[in-house]
């Protein structure tokens, strides 16, 4: 948020799963704004098609579903149907910068 990481660490040492959702969330936020300064405003968007999220974690965590959770609601909240996806949730063992959660998304847009 900002240009800043708000939690930095990895889940099952230093990061909550609560922590870590709300930086998923934040994450798909920064998805929008990323889809709305390319096309114009998010009713361009046909559909969310896929959201991989990448959990950095210890090797006895096993909950990144529960985090990435956070990306996948907010994208339903927002888009409804069109929010639906298919998705992926990852534990690797270290993101850029210590963050705590990653996400990539696929959307179409409209014509």
């Amino acid at each position: 948020r900002d240009g800043k990481l708000r939690v930095t660490g990895k889940l099952g040492k230093d990061v909550s799963i609560e922590d870590a959702y709300e930086e998923a969330k934040q994450c798909a936020l920064n998805i929008m704004a990323a889809v709305k300064s390319v096309a114009g405003s998010l009713d361009n968007v046909e559909r969310i098609v896929k959201v991989v999220g990448f959990v950095a974690c210890t090797p006895d965590f096993t909950n990144a579903p529960k985090v990435v959770n956070g990306a996948s609601e907010l994208f339903g909240e927002v888009f409804g149907d069109k929010g639906k996806h298919a998705r992926a949730a990852v534990g690797v063992a270290s993101l850029p910068l210590d963050c705590c959660v990653e996400v990539e998304a696929v959307i179409l847009l409209k014509e």
